[in-house]
């Protein structure tokens, strides 16, 4: 097995965590059944870049039960749990993470990945897609297509295509309907908080909770914040999300004038500076920073720093950056993803449809790959439509079906 890891006798420990997410992801359990019956990735190489940890980890066994050669490599060195990732090296998975990689590491890591020759990825911000169109281009004859898991990943393959440069089909995994409704929104509202919570242990009622962002991942967290008894604010640029959170009964108003006003501030745009000097410097004392974007680019820790007489680490997982004026400020995670950075992400129950999303793309691609342009697609409505019912037969639950004459009533002109 060629793998760089932290250590290998994590294994035992990390197997406990899969075999517990595996017990709660029956979609992924019923696609892994299929996969072993059909093969459909047999004599394949399949590199996924994900955050690593026990939900990716059982993914990545799914995709091997199809007859795949698996390789992972993290999408965040503070996401990465080594015990997890020995458990997959472990069980025949090549692996290159390990937790707090240097930006080095990191991308030596993905080369050492890239190194097998992929046919298909599964990609989570588009590092991999990037590194496989600028320094690894001897492989894009090589690559048959991918999957990407975020916002992020998909506005960079959307600019690539635009701009004439993706070299395979992308499936764009992020937004289809059993992405984005569920794990965005329940997923990220209940794990940023966990993070928050876990990392901080302060009360969240009776704060005022900024969130940056009124996308499906802003909405989980503003809703999750009212839910916890939050006063909340949101920040927005788009008129019609402006609105729609002031539907939905929170504050709207731009960051320099919630700045004074939050206890905590949490951004969820995917953009870079949307957090910087001119607002730390009107914050009150004791305001909690993190960021539940992809990229720790949204609050400017470059800014900060320089406003900063002195830094230290006030518990893990928190920086205190003491201000000139004497004013603390609190940076969790150093301002990556704080559900995984300093949680365990997203309910597994919600990532079992993202993730079975994922591996039913990789199947499509690998029935069509031959016949798909270079270009961003969809996730198929079949697909989607395939991984809400296989909820909801995990969860007992049945639908109504059209009639015949309903279905020709739907589809007529006439009257």
């Amino acid at each position: 097995m060629n793998s760089s890891i932290r250590d290998i006798s994590l294994a035992p420990k990390g197997q406990k965590k899969i075999d517990w997410v595996a017990a709660h992801m029956p979609v992924l359990n019923s696609l892994r059944r299929e996969f072993e019956k059909e093969l459909p990735f047999s004599s394949k190489k399949v590199v996924i870049c994900l955050h690593l940890e026990a939900k990716t980890a059982y993914l990545a066994k799914v995709i091997q039960a199809g007859g795949a050669e698996v390789t992972v490599v993290a999408s965040n060195p503070l996401s990465t749990q080594d015990d997890v990732v020995a458990a997959l090296v472990e069980g025949g998975v090549n692996a290159f993470a390990w937790h707090g990689a240097t930006d080095e590491e990191y991308h030596r890591h993905l080369h050492q990945a890239l190194d097998f020759q992929p046919d298909y990825i599964i990609d989570d911000g588009g590092d991999l897609v990037s590194t496989i169109h600028t320094s690894r281009q001897e492989l894009l004859s090589n690559v048959l297509g991918g999957a990407e898991e975020t916002t992020t990943g998909i506005l960079r393959l959307k600019a690539m295509e635009r701009d004439g440069k993706l070299g395979f089909p992308m499936i764009a995994v992020n937004d289809a309907l059993c992405k984005y409704l569920f794990d965005n929104r329940y997923g990220t509202g209940q794990s940023v908080w966990d993070g928050i919570m876990r990392t901080t242990n302060l009360v969240v009622a009776g704060k005022t909770v900024v969130a940056a962002g009124y996308g499906w991942c802003g909405k989980g967290v503003s809703l999750r914040a009212k839910g916890l008894g939050a006063r909340v604010i949101v920040c927005e640029i788009d008129p019609v999300k402006a609105n729609e959170a002031w539907m939905d009964g929170f504050e709207v108003m731009p960051m320099l004038q919630a700045a004074p006003l939050g206890d905590v501030f949490i951004t969820v745009t995917g953009n870079k500076d949307v957090i910087t000097q001119d607002h730390f410097k009107v914050m009150k004392p004791g305001a909690i920073l993190c960021n539940a974007g992809h990229f720790d680019v949204e609050i400017n820790k470059k800014h900060l720093s320089e406003l900063a007489e002195t830094k230290r680490e006030a518990r893990p997982n928190i920086e205190e950056y003491q201000l000139r004026d004497g004013k603390k400020l609190y940076l969790l995670a150093e301002g990556r993803l704080v559900n995984l950075a300093a949680g365990d992400g997203h309910p597994a129950e919600v990532m079992d449809m993202t993730f079975a999303l994922q591996a039913l793309s990789l199947q499509y691609l690998a029935l069509r790959a031959q016949e798909l342009k270079p270009v961003v697609y969809p996730v198929p409505k079949e697909i989607d439509d395939k991984v809400a019912l296989l909820r909801l037969e995990s969860l007992g639950l049945q639908i109504d079906q059209l009639t015949p004459e309903q279905k020709a009533y739907l589809e007529a002109w006439r009257e």
